[in-house]
């Protein structure tokens, strides 16, 4: 059975030889009507919260899968590279002899140089993953705590 404030309020009670005080029950529904309206209230509340919890979350699912894009289009890109810097060493290599060790140095620094940017993106996508779960369990305990 469902109470709203008005049912409470406006509830009628058969009068017997030895009844209760009408007024005093009067009284005591009218406070417990305020405390059930109140609870209505604050329900709505709550139930608005979740849903604006639930939307954050989605856009940071978002914000998640597009960073394992650009993570995975990093990493395609530093494997792209690294095979462009392999061909232009061989093409070094056949046109010149001294060229060669030169341009093997670069293409060496660039690969590791790219290699260390996507460690460093893995770096920054573990580091947000952590954040990102400790602030969603942050909203948890809130939401189990103003739940009790």
């Amino acid at each position: 059975m469902e109470f709203n404030s008005l049912d409470i309020r406006y509830q009628e009670f058969k009068k017997g030889i030895r009844g209760y005080a009408v007024e005093e029950v009067r009284a005591y529904l009218g406070q417990l009507a305020d405390y059930v309206t109140q609870l209505q209230e604050k329900n709505q509340e709550l139930e608005k919260r979740i849903a604006e919890l639930e939307e954050e979350l989605a856009r940071h699912r978002q914000s998640e899968e597009e960073l394992k894009r650009a993570v995975v289009a990093a990493e395609r890109i530093a494997r792209d590279v690294r095979q462009q810097a392999n061909r232009e060493a061989e093409l070094i290599v056949k046109e010149a002899q001294a060229l060669k060790e030169q341009t093997l140095r670069e293409a060496v620094e660039h690969v590791k140089k790219m290699q260390r940017d996507v460690e460093m993106l893995r770096r920054q996508r573990d580091l947000f993953r952590e954040q990102f779960r400790a602030m969603l369990e942050g909203y948890l305990k809130s939401l189990e705590q103003s739940g009790d």
